[in-house]
C-alpha cells in the first residue's frame, strides 16, 4: 500500500490487527464483516477513499478491502472453499497483478465469506509492517493441491474522457483530482483443489469492471 493516505494505512493496520491470531473452527463459516465488527470512526477508523455511488470519496474505512482483498488470496491458495466475494466497481491499479482477485466489502450486505472445511482448527496471523500487508494462515496439511488458472480478460472497455469541475472552495489555480481512470473488463480465474486425485473444488471466479473516468477538480475561489 506504498502511496496510501495516512488515513487509509491507519485502516489497513487496524482491521488487519482485528483478524490477527483468530483460530477458525473445523466446519466454521468465516465472514470476514462478522469477525472485523463495526467500521466507523467509533470503532477508530479514519477518513480515507471508499467506492461509493459509482464515486471514489473519502469515507470512514477507506483500505480495508485491501485487507479482504489479502485474506481472500490467501484462502484461494489455502484451497479452501469460498462461498461469498464480490469484486471492486472498477479495476483498482495496486490490487494487481494479477487482475481479478480482490474482493470488497461493505457491511451488512457485501461481505467475504469461507468455510472451513478441513478436519482442523487453523489460525490467522496478519503483519502490516511498513507498505506491505502479508495474511498467513496456519493449519495442518490434509494433502490437498492448489491449481489456479491465468486470469482470462474480455470485453475490455476504454475509460470514458476525462471530466475538469469548477470547485468554488478550492482556491484559483489549484487542480485536485478526485477519481482516476481505470478500463472496463470482465475477468475470469478458475481455480482447482485436488486430493488424493479427487477433485473437492472447481470453480470461477469471476469479475466485471466498469470503466472508470479520472474527474479534476478546478478551484475558482478567489
Amino acid at each position: 500500500f506504498s502511496g496510501s493516505i495516512p488515513g487509509r494505512i491507519h485502516n489497513i493496520k487496524l482491521a488487519a490487527s482485528r483478524l490477527n491470531g483468530l483460530l477458525v473452527a473445523p466446519g466454521e463459516l468465516f465472514s470476514f464483516n462478522e469477525k472485523i465488527g463495526e467500521i466507523s470512526a467509533k470503532t477508530g477508523y479514519d477518513q480515507a477513499y471508499v467506492i461509493e455511488k459509482g464515486r471514489t470519496v473519502l469515507g470512514e474505512g477507506g483500505g480495508v478491502c485491501q485487507v479482504s482483498t489479502t485474506l481472500f488470496r490467501a484462502v484461494l491458495y489455502a484451497g479452501l472453499p469460498v462461498t461469498k466475494r464480490t469484486a471492486h466497481d472498477y479495476r483498482v491499479h495496486y490490487y494487481e497483478p494479477p487482475v481479478g482477485l480482490d474482493a470488497t466489502v461493505y457491511s451488512p450486505a457485501v461481505d467475504l465469506q469461507f468455510r472451513n472445511d478441513t478436519a482442523n482448527y487453523f489460525l490467522i496471523q496478519t503483519e502490516a509492517d511498513g507498505v506491505k500487508l502479508k495474511i498467513r494462515l496456519y493449519g495442518t496439511s490434509d494433502g490437498r493441491t492448489v491449481e489456479m488458472g491465468e486470469p482470462i480478460v474480455s470485453r475490455e472497455t476504454a475509460p470514458p474522457e476525462t471530466l475538469y469541475q469548477e470547485d468554488p472552495t478550492l482556491t484559483r489555480g489549484v487542480t485536485k483530482q478526485i477519481d482516476w481512470s481505470a478500463w472496463g473488463a470482465d475477468v475470469s480465474v478458475s481455480r482447482v483443489v485436488r486430493r488424493n486425485g479427487e477433485v473437492l473444488e472447481q470453480d470461477v471466479f469471476q469479475s466485471h469492471y466498469k470503466p472508470w473516468r479520472a474527474i479534476f477538480l478546478i478551484g475558482t475561489k478567489e
